[in-house]
């Protein structure tokens, strides 16, 4: 009895200290300027499914005590700072925000010499279109040529958990790329690795995952799962690497040879075409249609390497594909001309393009541009550009998504055709991070955010890059990897 009585007690303690310490809004100064905050969500618009922002202020230093309001329609929720964690919500409080409004309003005050002050507020805009819940990324040493670790990992976008798909702890530290998965399937899964375990390793559509080794397996990269499954859409590719000590372009990665084949899933075989396998043409970055009729790659005339590579432009090519009989047709159409143009007697970059994707809903096809190349990860001037597949009759016609901003690479659309990840150096030129922006039916694009983490600083201190972000609708549930040395 005395015990359950100091219990209670003990209770009343707690709950009494945590009431004394809550946060709540204060009469505050107006600054009348915008809050400066890392990572930037001010005014951007995310899924309703999406875990919750974290941001630091950047002049936090500055005051004695900070706060964010967090307000949808009647309900508030009040976030202290926490140091280099920034204002870090709950989860369920967040959750429970996005239900009660579709926009919810920050408001970030300060104390400085007991007064209260408050920057100008912002919003969050939440948008009914939900996003993957999982995401598939290589962590890797930004300049790709060299490594301590790297391994392919996942992350659940509702929370913040992370965890490893393969790490080179298992492949005794040799590189492990191209993830990809079918149809955004979790269980139906590809990886390449290389050195001691070189191959191609394939699953086989059912949970946990059970991979199997391709026999047998040359040299496939830049993998393009057919819709059916049935088929996967590789390059083949005689790679090599500069590594410039003047160039703004630290890294240069150049094809000597490249040809696209077919890998037959059931068969384990593979076949091709002239039109896809020229020596006179390099043929990389496959990427199926939704329907499967139409296969997306680029082209670009072969020349001397490595001389001459910065002539090397790549053109956006199609070529239709007749499932039942596994063949091509008999014509390549040029969606996009690389290399120098002629517009109006007036000669204009045409540039060189990398990573086709279409999207789910076959609207919009997105590419990224830059001057010459296909390794525009390292491109200072690389940019995304879009394609609207029902204008196809204007040829060579593009925009360019200025809107969301530079240094833009990889790419991957989430199965509804609402949301698009790409990779991104805007933040240090360095390091890759993933950003997200959602488009509308029409091909509007909002302002990009950072993947959310669970404190501010983690962009800060994560010393690698994100590679290939790609979306899938659930958690990859790892089986056997049958690692085998070659």
């Amino acid at each position: 009895m005395r015990t359950n009585i100091f219990r209670h007690f003990l209770l009343y303690i707690c709950i009494a200290s945590f009431a004394s310490c809550s946060l709540n809004r204060q009469e505050a100064k107006p600054l009348h300027q915008a809050a400066s905050i890392s990572p930037d969500y001010t005014n951007v618009t995310m899924p309703i499914n999406i875990a919750p922002p974290t941001f630091a202020l950047a002049d936090s230093h500055m005051l004695d005590q900070a706060q964010a309001v967090f307000t949808a329609g009647s309900l508030s929720v009040v976030v202290g700072n926490d140091g280099d964690d920034g204002f870090c919500i709950d989860i369920d409080d967040w959750n429970a925000l996005k239900q009660a409004s579709t926009t919810i309003n920050v408001l970030i005050q300060g104390k400085k010499n007991d007064e209260w002050v408050e920057y100008d507020s912002f919003q969050i805009n939440i948008s009914s279109d939900s996003i993957d819940n999982h995401l598939a990324y290589r962590l890797i040493e930004p300049g790709y040529e060299v490594w301590h670790e790297m391994g392919i990992y996942q992350r659940n976008l509702e929370t913040y958990d992370e965890e490893p798909i393969i790490t080179n702890k298992q492949t005794n530290g040799g590189c492990m790329n191209c993830h990809s998965f079918c149809q955004y399937n979790p269980s139906k899964m590809l990886f390449h690795l290389r050195a001691d375990y070189a191959g191609t390793y394939i699953s086989n559509g059912r949970q946990p995952s059970a991979f199997t080794h391709l026999k047998p397996s040359p040299s496939f990269v830049y993998p393009s799962w057919h819709p059916s499954g049935k088929f996967v859409a590789f390059s083949q590719n005689n790679t090599k690497q500069l590594f410039h000590t003047t160039d703004l372009n630290r890294i240069e990665v150049f094809d000597y040879s490249s040809d696209i084949v077919v890998y037959d899933t059931e068969t384990q075989q593979t076949f091709s075409t002239p039109l896809l396998a020229s020596s006179s043409a390099f043929e990389t970055f496959p990427s199926w249609s939704p329907d499967g009729k139409t296969l997306y790659f680029c082209s670009a005339d072969s020349v001397n390497m490595p001389d001459e590579y910065k002539k090397v432009h790549y053109s956006l090519c199609s070529i239709s594909f007749n499932t039942d009989s596994h063949s091509f047709g008999e014509t390549v159409d040029t969606l996009y001309k690389g290399g120098k143009l002629k517009v109006r007697n007036e000669i204009v970059q045409g540039g060189s393009v990398s990573f086709p994707r279409i999207s789910p809903d076959n609207k919009y096809l997105i590419f990224t541009l830059s001057e010459y190349g296909n390794f525009s990860i390292w491109h200072k001037d690389a940019k995304l550009m879009m394609l609207d597949m029902n204008k196809q009759d204007d040829k060579n016609v593009s925009r360019e998504l200025g809107e969301l901003g530079v240094r833009n690479s990889y790419h991957s659309w989430s199965s509804n055709s609402r949301w698009l990840i790409f990779s991104s150096r805007r933040d240090n030129g360095l390091y890759t991070r993933p950003y997200i922006t959602h488009v509308d039916a029409d091909g509007n694009f909002t302002k990009p955010f950072a993947l959310p983490q669970r404190d501010a600083a983690y962009y800060d201190r994560l010393m690698k890059s994100f590679n290939i972000p790609e979306f899938i609708k659930g958690k990859v549930e790892i089986g056997n990897i049958p690692l085998e040395k070659r």
